[in-house]
């Protein structure tokens, strides 16, 4: 991990939701919060990239995230995260989500641990 990796960081992404994000326990075409969450989780992963050493990528270690609103499938949903502490190698960020109308759909916090894959496979 390089050390110009710091809390306060943050990157933006905006993601237009599909069909294959739908809520599919719903009749309506909703964005679902699986989909949320994971849209979220990669927007941290892209976040950190440019700041890890050759080797090293990120595991999700722990979610807490509220689906505030609902958004139609085809709307757009812009994702921010933002990072708040840097443990060791553990990684604590705000996320947050608005649609395109404007409307926060989610937010909350992600950890992420930096690991070398080689040597975490292996256990």
């Amino acid at each position: 991990m390089k050390s110009d990796l710091k809390p306060g960081l943050a990157h933006t992404q905006t993601y237009e939701t599909t069909a294959q994000m739908r809520a599919t326990q719903l009749t309506a075409d909703v964005f679902s919060t699986p989909a949320m969450i994971g849209l979220m989780e990669g927007t941290c992963v892209r976040l950190t990239a440019p700041y890890l050493d050759e080797g090293e990528n990120t595991v999700g270690m722990h979610v807490d995230v509220y689906h505030l609103a609902p958004t139609k499938i085809g709307q757009s949903v812009t994702v921010t995260a933002e990072i708040l502490e840097i443990d060791g190698n553990k990684i604590r960020y705000a996320v947050s989500a608005i649609n395109d109308a404007g409307v926060k759909i989610g937010e909350g916090k992600h950890r992420r641990a930096v690991i070398r894959p080689k040597k975490f496979a292996a256990g």
